[in-house]
């Protein structure tokens, strides 16, 4: 029988926000991929708000203001763990938590 359980890092920043001239979303999704985590996707928001109560959407035209991007990664709880720490130091902004997960 096969160990099933996951844990799934998420992640929220602005699409705006940046590492380096690369935007943040990018940056955390190539430092997962050199960090060995088993997979990432990127989704962008339509609409959102956070601490600051500022509410983000999409305008018309299809222009936008600072939209939330999701980062969602799952892999071992122990690989996920290893990875918070340079993760954390790339964010200076932006709500980062775990929650477990079933494999099916």
């Amino acid at each position: 029988m096969t160990d099933n359980k996951r844990t799934v890092l998420t992640i929220i920043v602005d699409e705006t926000e940046l590492a380096g001239e690369m935007p943040l979303y990018e940056a955390v999704v190539r430092k997962l991929v050199r960090l060995e985590i088993a997979g990432a996707t990127v989704n962008m928001g339509i609409m959102g708000f956070g601490r600051h109560g500022k509410v983000h959407r999409k305008r018309l035209f299809g222009v936008a203001d600072e939209r939330p991007v999701t980062i969602v990664a799952i892999d071992r709880d122990e690989a996920i763990r290893r990875a918070l720490p340079e993760l954390r130091a790339m964010m200076p902004e932006g709500l980062i938590y775990l929650s477990e997960a079933e494999v099916a």
